[in-house]
């Protein structure tokens, strides 16, 4: 990991649409994997390079599938753009959840509340645009969400849809250097290793 996130003007170069695909399929070849993903940085954040890389993919005979994962805010913005996203048949989105309530989403990412609802407007446009997606979040870290915002977290995904709650992706924190670093400045403490953590969120259902 690095502080690409927070300085990209300092890490890396920049590629083309048509090179990023090309370094993806070559990869993919050279490891004899047909998956790929793209992640990290939102890749959302320019979405004609992305919809531009992403029409390479699909024309590609080395990929599969291909997955984009996203913090969800520009899809639940835009809805054209979730719109446009579901109509590739190999890509497979999955919206990373930070929070379950507006407060504990402002603490974790440094962003305005108001921000908090786009996600979940992003899992409802990427629904009614049938496409291929599943909801993933850092839900099973008790360090980093109490059981009251999980409660909440599931009760607005199931206020999208019942079967949400039964199919979620439920991660704890990796020990990264600067995710580390991050949460410390947002005030959070913490320890390793981890020494429990909660059940599946499914079993809350009913």
């Amino acid at each position: 990991m690095s502080w690409s996130r927070d300085f990209p003007e300092k890490y890396g170069s920049f590629h083309s649409p048509e090179r990023a695909a090309r370094r993806i399929e070559a990869a993919a070849r050279k490891y004899g994997v047909r998956k790929a993903r793209v992640s990290g940085c939102e890749p959302t954040l320019c979405p004609e390079h992305l919809l531009k890389l992403l029409r390479h993919v699909e024309k590609s005979s080395a990929i599969r599938l291909f997955i984009l994962e996203t913090n969800g805010i520009l899809m639940g913005a835009d809805r054209s753009l979730a719109e446009e996203v579901a109509a590739f048949s190999k890509v497979h989105v999955r919206v990373s959840l930070k929070a379950g309530t507006p407060e504990d989403f402002t603490r974790k990412t440094g962003a305005i509340p108001e921000a908090f609802e786009l996600p979940f407007k992003a899992i409802r446009n990427l629904m009614e645009a049938g496409a291929s997606f599943h909801v993933a979040a850092m839900s099973a870290d008790p360090r980093l969400m109490s059981p009251e915002e999980r409660l909440e977290l599931y009760r607005r995904l199931a206020g999208i849809s019942p079967e949400l709650p039964k199919v979620l992706e439920e991660e704890v924190c990796d020990p990264y250097d600067t995710a580390l670093a991050r949460l410390k400045l947002a005030g959070f403490k913490i320890e390793w290793p981890l020494k429990q953590v909660y059940p599946p969120i499914s079993k809350i259902v009913g």
